[in-house]
């Protein structure tokens, strides 16, 4: 559930309440029952902080960064060599008899 910030107008008092998305906005202000009780707008509940987690989270420190170089190198080593290309065969198509 989400937390709500209130101000009174009258006395200025600041509360959070924890209400439901459904529920009635909170009007009586409980510290002086003025019904001045406003809703405030604020931030997010939630702070990033840090690096980031994908900086963090998915890198592997134990596995060495592979060269590039080599990996070139061992990339055309495993690819297995293509067959030659068989030539094209060309169908002609077949005379059709325009006399029927």
């Amino acid at each position: 559930m989400p937390i709500y910030e209130y101000r009174c107008g009258s006395c200025g008092s600041e509360k959070e309440h924890l209400q439901r998305l459904s529920d009635v906005p909170i009007a009586v202000c409980p510290a002086c029952g003025s019904d001045t009780y406003i809703k405030l707008i604020s931030a997010a509940g939630f702070q990033l902080k840090g690096s980031g987690w994908y900086a963090t989270d998915f890198k592997n420190p134990a596995k060495p960064k592979p060269d590039k170089a080599a990996a070139a190198n061992s990339e055309t080593a495993a690819a297995p060599a293509a067959p030659a290309a068989a030539p094209a065969v060309v169908k002609e198509a077949s005379p059709t008899c325009a006399a029927e």
